[in-house]
């Protein structure tokens, strides 16, 4: 039988080694191999040995010396170009946990948005054997899906739709449709959209869609963009968008971060009265949307309820690695707070 518990001798203190525990259980290294894999061929007496010696010494498996021997570790990497931005830390977090529970290793990889740092962070997680790569932005290209289909890792990407891996989306279709059909509600026609020059897929697809259902009611939109989807950048297209003649009465928002910034500027800068002279709709649904000071209206991206989402798509992927592509969309739901001009009696 092959020893699973292949870790290399250690020269310090820190470590305790499999051969150690063998030492003081007076049993072979296999031995300890064995007891420590399930299913594996060995006698009760020694198994018992072999885990009195092991909690007396501290011993803990090497999982990763493990992983590489069967060709698979336990380690699920999350590859993301904008870690620290508010969602995406909600998510990373909501998802570390849920891959703990399940009993894998989450290995967080940040990168730029450029297709080449994602491609160097995917390959990194191959030579280290994990079970899995999930990318929660950036841009996945086709090299990337090409690769992970030859060596047999699951791939799992938000918010694109090339074919190739699994997918989970937001249905930004749906609520750009919304979004107009709120403000249409309220009697708001002059409407405004925010965005950054980033152009990710989520980004695309929601000023798509917006523009689209906006014009099923012969709306124009005016679409401003800043450099980056962050708080300075919502300031920045709302010093450009609102500060012009014919000034837009509503502004849907491609995240919350933006719609934060547009307000401040909206009400220290212009006097805009919020929601009275400009309602506003973000997205996302990040803590300081509750604030007193923003009472943001927002789509709601429950950064639980996608976790949960990816380790079910991770989960089917593995028990069927042959099945066709998995695609998952998610609906996100409107939270009404206090951004948006309140409906007229009668409406």
């Amino acid at each position: 039988m092959q020893d699973t518990d292949a870790e290399p001798e250690e020269t310090g203190p820190r470590f305790i080694s499999a051969h150690m525990v063998a030492e003081r259980a007076g049993v072979s290294r296999s031995a300890v191999s064995r007891a420590f894999t399930p299913g594996a061929s060995i006698a009760p007496g020694t198994r018992k040995k072999v885990m009195q010696a092991a909690a007396e010494l501290g011993y803990q498996v090497n999982d990763l010396a493990r992983g590489l021997l069967a060709n698979r570790s336990r380690l699920v990497g999350l590859v993301a170009s904008d870690p620290a931005s508010p969602f995406r830390t909600l998510q990373i977090a909501a998802l570390s946990r849920r891959l703990v529970e399940r009993g894998s290793v989450p290995v967080l990889i940040p990168t730029g948005p450029g297709e080449e740092q994602v491609s160097a962070a995917h390959a990194t997680l191959l030579r280290y054997r994990a079970e899995a790569t999930i990318v929660l932005s950036g841009m996945p290209s086709s090299s990337i899906v090409d690769l992970a289909q030859r060596n047999g890792q699951p791939l799992i990407v938000m918010g694109r739709t090339e074919y190739g891996p699994d997918h989970i989306r937001i249905d930004n279709a749906r609520a750009a449709q919304i979004a107009v059909e709120v403000f249409l509600s309220r009697g708001l026609t002059k409407l405004g959209f925010v965005t950054s020059a980033v152009g990710s897929p989520n980004l695309i697809e929601r000023e798509e869609a917006f523009i689209v259902a906006a014009r099923k009611h012969s709306l124009p939109v005016k679409v401003q963009r800043a450099a980056y989807t962050d708080y300075d950048g919502g300031q920045a297209a709302a010093s450009l968008l609102l500060g012009a003649g014919d000034p837009v009465e509503a502004v849907f928002c491609v995240n919350d971060l933006m719609a934060l910034g547009l307000m401040d500027y909206a009400r220290d800068v212009l006097n805009l009265s919020i929601p009275e002279s400009l309602s506003v709709i973000g997205f996302d649904g990040i803590p300081e949307t509750r604030w007193g000071a923003y009472r943001l209206t927002t789509f709601h991206q429950d950064e639980e309820v996608l976790a949960a989402e990816t380790i079910r798509v991770l989960d089917q992927r593995q028990a069927d690695p042959k099945a066709p592509p998995i695609v998952s969309v998610l609906q996100v739901p409107l939270v009404y707070r206090g951004s948006v001009r309140p409906l007229k009696a009668g409406n």
